[in-house]
C-alpha cells in the first residue's frame, strides 16, 4: 500500500502540466487537442470577457473560436459539453453558428498563467472553459458556459436520447409545459436527470422518487431556485442562484409548469 501511494505521489509530480486533453467527436472520428498545440494555433486570441459567469468579473483569456474546432457541424445539429465534474451542457449548434453578434470561443488554461481559483467551492474552471463575447445577443445563458470542459460530442436531440422526459406531444407546442421543457433543457438538465434519464451526474434526480414540487411549497421553491442559500444554509453546496438575468420569470414559471407535469408522469415500475 505504501509502494502505491508513494508511487502515486511520483506520477502527480512527473506528469507534465501541458498534458491537458480535449476530445471532440462530431460523428466522424474523434480529435483530441491539447493545450500546448491549442495555445500554438494561428487563430488564437486574447479576448476580453466583462462579465465572467464562472468567475463573477472580468477576466482575460487566451481563446481559439469555437466554430473552428467544430469543422461539419451544421445549424440543425445538437452538442453535448462534458465537464469533468459530471455536468453535461447541451447546447444547440445554432446558436454558436449564429450570426447575431455573440461568438463562442474556447478559452485554454496556460500553465505558465493559471487562472484563479473559483470561489463558493466550485474547485477550478481549466484546462478548458467555454465562454462568450456579446453573449446577450444571441440570449446566451449562464448554463451554456461549461468550464473543466473534458469532451465535446455531436449528439442526437435530448428529446431522441430521453423520451422518458418529454412531455406529451399532443400538448401545444406553446403551451407552458412545452415551453418547460426546452428551459429545463437549458438550465437543470446540465446537472439533474429526471425520471433516471440524463448524461449529468452532478444533483439529484428531479422526479425519482419525488419532483420538488411535490415536497415544497411553490413560494420556497422559486426562492431556491433564485437563491439556493435561502433555503438550506450550505458553504459547500454547488448550485447556482438563477436570477432573473439568467431566467426571467415567464421561464421560471414555465420551467415549474413542466416539473409540476412531469410529477405524475413517472415511469412504470
Amino acid at each position: 500500500m505504501k509502494l502505491l501511494i508513494l508511487y502515486l505521489l511520483v506520477l502527480s509530480v512527473t506528469l507534465p502540466v501541458t498534458a491537458a486533453e480535449l476530445k471532440v467527436d462530431l460523428g466522424q472520428g474523434a480529435m483530441t487537442y491539447r493545450t500546448e498545440a491549442l495555445l500554438k494555433r494561428p487563430d488564437i486570441r486574447t479576448i476580453n470577457v466583462p462579465a465572467d459567469v464562472a468567475f463573477g468579473h472580468a477576466m482575460q483569456y487566451r481563446a481559439v473560436p469555437l466554430a473552428a474546432l467544430l469543422k461539419g457541424i451544421g445549424p440543425g445539429d445538437h452538442l453535448q459539453f462534458v465537464a469533468s465534474d459530471g455536468f453535461a451542457a447541451e447546447i444547440p449548434a445554432e446558436i454558436i453558428l449564429n450570426h447575431r453578434g455573440s461568438e463562442a470561443w474556447l478559452a485554454i488554461e496556460d500553465p505558465a498563467h493559471p487562472w484563479p481559483a473559483l470561489s463558493k467551492n466550485h474547485g477550478h474552471a481549466g484546462p478548458f472553459y467555454v465562454v462568450w463575447t456579446q453573449p446577450q445577443a444571441a440570449h446566451v445563458g449562464p448554463e451554456q458556459w461549461p468550464y473543466q470542459l473534458a469532451m465535446i460530442r455531436r449528439l442526437d436531440s435530448v428529446a431522441t436520447r430521453f423520451p422518458a422526459i418529454v412531455p406529451d406531444p399532443s400538448l401545444p407546442a406553446d403551451s407552458e409545459v412545452q415551453r418547460g421543457f426546452v428551459v429545463f433543457q437549458r438550465t437543470c438538465f446540465a446537472c439533474h436527470t429526471l425520471n433516471g434519464q440524463g448524461d449529468a451526474k452532478l444533483g439529484p434526480d428531479l422526479n425519482i422518487p419525488h419532483g420538488p414540487t411535490e415536497y415544497l411549497r411553490a413560494d420556497l421553491l422559486r426562492a431556491y431556485i433564485r437563491n439556493p442559500q435561502s433555503l438550506r444554509q450550505w458553504p459547500q453546496a454547488k448550485m447556482p442562484g438563477f436570477d432573473a438575468q439568467a431566467l426571467s420569470d415567464r421561464d421560471l414559471d414555465a420551467v415549474l409548469g413542466y416539473l409540476h407535469y412531469m410529477a405524475s408522469h413517472k415511469p412504470a415500475h
